[in-house]
């Protein structure tokens, strides 16, 4: 829930947990498995209205959470796309109501590997279950049944989000109206997963990480974490935008030729590096990353059939320096919606910034974003 207190701002936010499943009525799994008690943190801003159909769920990226917008008591910085949501700007909570939760297997609220296992009464470490994309729908459809939203007008997220909405809308399209697909990809490329396979290397070889049972051992992977942030930091950039933000530029203009940090960027990353150990757990981005190199929903011959039946609106938007999810990933999820002679709208925009652009305020952008929001609203479900 959030209050209102400025202009632009949701306000003050407040991040509920909701148990959704439980060990007599668990999660059963893509794999299988079952999974119980499985609690879910999420927020929501704005207000539901009478007929139900203004609900918007954000579905967050790898390293993200429910927090999307407002400000936590005590907080430093706003929640990740606070320039988004809010009265006034393009997802404008006096119109929408939007819901952001956090996914199981994460590590901000909702159940995942560094939960207690109640079998063993330790945290599950390793033997906490693999994930698929579609045991994320699971959680989120079960959320919406807890707030009593019966049909979602949008379904939004970028990245990681992007890949869980377009999961979302091939399964259970009649949960929505309209799907957004923002920097994603609907199946990862070998460099992509050389990327998530080195991250993963680098926390599993880092000495304190114990075969997973790091918090029984009052350990932490620091330092193989902190690396795998920097080098996955340095793939949401676009060359240009580093260029722009440090080119050369020496750390200390004093500073004697070493293996320190001697230049800007690297003391930059280095800060990336340490300040992610204040918010993220390694388990959780070993088992997110992977979820993400095994998705490839297009692969299945009727992938597309409950499409057809039952059709969805979406959007799918690109960035021309986005190097880890190229346009051309973007190209390819289009294809295959229009091959199945879907409501499709595509867009490729210009920005300097690489991945990360889809959570930066840029007017373009942005007004793409309202205008096809208005649209969808306009319509309605």
């Amino acid at each position: 829930m959030s209050t209102h207190q400025e202009s632009g701002s949701v306000g003050v936010t407040q991040t509920l947990t909701a148990r959704l499943f439980t060990a007599e009525a668990p999660l059963v799994l893509a794999s299988g498995a079952e999974l119980g008690p499985v609690d879910v943190a999420y927020e929501t801003y704005g207000t539901l209205n009478a007929d139900g159909s203004n609900a918007v769920y954000i579905c967050h990226a790898l390293t993200g959470d429910a927090h999307a917008a407002g400000w936590h008591e005590g907080a430093r910085r706003p929640g990740w796309w606070d320039n988004l949501i809010g009265p006034g700007k393009p997802l404008d909570t006096t119109r929408f109501f939007v819901i952001c939760s956090n996914l199981i297997g994460g590590c901000q609220g909702s159940t995942g590997p560094s939960s207690t296992n109640p079998t063993t009464g330790e945290a599950y470490g390793l033997d906490f279950p693999l994930l698929d994309m579609a045991d994320f729908v699971s959680v989120h459809r079960a959320l919406l049944a807890h707030l009593g939203v019966r049909r979602l007008l949008v379904a939004l997220g970028g990245s990681l989000g992007g890949m869980q909405v377009l999961q979302w809308s091939l399964t259970h399209p009649g949960d929505m109206a309209n799907a957004a697909i923002i920097a994603a990809s609907s199946r990862l490329t070998a460099q992509n997963i050389a990327f998530s396979a080195v991250a993963r290397r680098a926390i599993m070889a880092d000495r304190q990480f114990k075969d997973g049972q790091y918090a029984a051992a009052g350990t932490s992977p620091a330092v193989g974490l902190s690396i795998a942030r920097m080098m996955a930091h340095i793939t949401y950039m676009s060359e240009d935008a580093f260029t722009e933000k440090f080119g050369r530029s020496p750390q200390n203009a004093t500073s004697r030729r070493g293996f320190g940090i001697d230049f800007a960027v690297e003391s930059y990353l280095d800060h990336q590096g340490t300040t992610f150990l204040e918010r993220f757990d390694a388990l959780s981005y070993l088992y997110l990353t992977r979820v993400m190199d095994y998705f490839d929903p297009f692969a299945r011959g009727d992938a597309l059939s409950l499409l057809r039946s039952h059709p969805v609106n979406h959007l799918v938007v690109s960035f021309d320096t986005d190097w880890r999810f190229s346009t051309e990933h973007s190209l390819r999820i289009l294809r295959h919606l229009e091959g199945a002679r879907q409501p499709v709208t595509f867009r490729e925009l210009k920005s300097a910034y690489g991945h990360d652009s889809f959570l930066l305020d840029d007017p373009t952008y942005h007004a793409t974003l309202r205008a096809w929001f208005d649209r969808a609203l306009e319509v309605g479900l």
